[in-house]
């Protein structure tokens, strides 16, 4: 077996974990294992009680414009019993670039609902905002086309309530019920990303992280998601949302895109 000599430092600079034999580093995993299936488990429970609570109907022909036109919430359903919705936040004339970084990430790893619609749920972005001002971004961002303008709904349900939540529904015949709804963050469940920086040594380097000591100055929560031309964090004060800056015609500056309407 290959072992480190523990008398010899990894690096200089910050600190890093303690260096041990495979064995005693097995025996440690095993032990936080132990930890994560009884977190695991305690998931499932939660989903159980989630799939068990009550629903509340909401207007089925609430009027939504999207891509094709006019529509109705119960027709965004299609054939299929239920429906899952993100609520994005919408920041009327910030442009493109000043739409927001949290609700970016959060629908970003999610836009393709293959997976949801191969289990018989549909799938769409709902915001507070003109189609014609989505249009733009969606596009820009390379969305695909099942984003909605709840802008004419007047069921505050539909069209209110708290943006940057996921949200469930099922419908019943001609009539629509919402049955479950995820913000704050639930909504972790949709940011792969947090879950692979958790994996990592140093995690999400943010403030309110229990980290041990000489471990790197944290930034505080969400410090990521806005980035400057060269993809470092510059909180919510400028740049963009960090994936932006993949997009083809990306430009500094606050609402700006080589592709402006």
């Amino acid at each position: 077996m290959t072992t480190t000599d523990q008398s010899e430092p990894v690096q200089a600079g910050h600190a890093v974990p303690p260096v041990v034999d495979h064995d005693t580093w097995q025996a440690a995993r095993a032990e936080l294992l132990d930890r994560e299936k009884a977190h695991t488990r305690e998931g499932d429970a939660i989903a159980a009680a989630r799939r068990r609570l009550p629903m509340t109907e909401v207007d089925a022909t609430a009027p939504l414009m999207g891509p094709d036109g006019p529509t109705t919430l119960v027709e965004l359903f299609g054939d299929r019993e239920e429906l899952v919705v993100y609520k994005h936040m919408w920041h009327a004339g910030q442009g493109i670039a000043g739409q927001c970084a949290g609700c970016t990430l959060t629908y970003w790893a999610t836009q393709e609902p293959a997976y949801l619609t191969a289990r018989g749920v549909s799938f769409a972005v709902f915001a507070q905002a003109p189609y014609d001002e989505l249009e733009p971004f969606v596009e820009f961002m390379g969305y695909p086309r099942h984003w909605y303008s709840v802008a004419d709904v007047d069921d505050e349900i539909v069209a209110g309530d708290e943006f940057g939540q996921w949200t469930s529904w099922l419908r019943q015949g001609d009539r629509v019920f919402l049955t479950g709804t995820l913000t704050g963050r639930g909504a972790e469940a949709t940011m792969p990303t947090l879950a692979l920086l958790d994996l990592t040594v140093r995690g999400r380097r943010e403030t309110w992280q229990d980290s041990p000591a000489g471990w790197p100055e944290g930034g505080q929560p969400g410090w990521f998601w806005m980035s400057d031309e060269h993809y470092r964090g510059t909180s919510w004060t400028g740049g963009r949302p960090t994936v932006q800056w993949t997009r083809p015609g990306a430009l500094p500056g606050t609402g700006t895109h080589a592709h402006a309407h």
